[in-house]
C-alpha cells in the first residue's frame, strides 16, 4: 500500500494532480479541498489511497491532509459511496465541515451534493456520526482566495466547466450553473464557484 507520494508538482487541475517522485508521474485524483491547499506548490506531499477493482484500472487519490485521507475512508466505508462520490463530497466540505454537518444531522446539506439521496444521506449520518467525533473542531483546509475583478472571468468559466465536467456533470447545464453564479459573485475564484456549483446542481 502506497501511504504518501512527495515529489514536484507538475500538472494540476481542480480534480487531478501529477507528481512526479524520482522519475515516476503519479496522477491522482484530488478534492478541491487538496487543489487549494497546494495549487501554487512546487514540492508537495500527498496522501495516498490506492483503489482497486477488478472491472476498471486502479486509481489513485491524493490528499494534502491526512485527515481528508480518514475522512475518505470513512465515507467509502459507507454501503453505495465509492471513491468519486467520496472526492465530491470532500470537495463540497471541508473535513470539519463535513464532521459539523454530520453530527448535527443536516441531511439537507449532505443531499445538495449529486449523487447523494436521502437514504444514502441518512446512511452516512447513521454509520459516521460517532466516528467523526474526533476531527469536529480541528483547523479546516484551506478555502483559498478570491479573484478580483468585476468582468466576469472568462478562464475561471472555462476551468470550472472542465473541472465540473470530469466530475460527471452535463457540459451544457455546467457552462449555465457556473456563468449564473459568477453573475452574482464575479470575484469568486474556481475553487469557490466548484463548490456553489455542487451545492447547485
Amino acid at each position: 500500500m502506497i501511504d504518501y507520494i512527495k515529489g514536484t508538482l507538475t500538472e494540476i487541475t481542480p480534480t487531478h494532480a501529477v507528481v512526479e517522485a524520482y522519475g515516476v508521474g503519479y496522477d491522482l485524483a484530488i478534492s478541491l479541498n487538496t487543489y487549494t491547499a497546494i495549487q501554487n506548490a512546487k514540492d508537495v506531499k500527498l496522501y495516498a489511497y490506492e483503489a482497486v477493482r477488478e472491472d476498471v484500472a486502479t486509481q489513485l487519490f491524493g490528499f494534502a491532509q491526512k485527515k481528508e485521507r480518514d475522512f475518505f475512508l470513512l465515507l467509502i466505508g459507507v454501503s453505495s459511496i465509492g471513491g468519486q462520490t467520496a472526492r465530491m463530497i470532500l470537495s463540497a466540505y471541508a473535513p470539519s465541515e463535513l464532521a459539523g454537518i454530520i453530527q448535527s444531522e443536516d441531511v439537507r446539506q449532505l443531499k445538495a451534493i449529486k449523487g447523494i439521496g436521502p437514504k444514502a444521506a441518512q446512511r452516512i449520518i447513521v454509520e459516521l456520526k460517532d466516528k467523526v467525533g474526533a476531527l469536529v473542531g480541528e483547523e479546516s483546509l484551506g478555502t483559498g482566495s478570491t479573484a478580483g475583478g468585476a468582468m466576469l472571468n472568462k478562464a475561471v468559466v472555462d476551468e470550472a466547466v472542465a473541472a465540473l465536467t470530469m466530475l460527471g456533470f452535463p457540459p451544457a447545464a455546467t457552462h449555465k450553473t457556473v456563468v449564473a453564479i459568477l453573475k452574482q459573485e464575479p470575484a469568486l475564484s474556481v475553487e469557490q464557484v466548484i463548490k456553489q456549483a455542487l451545492k447547485m446542481m
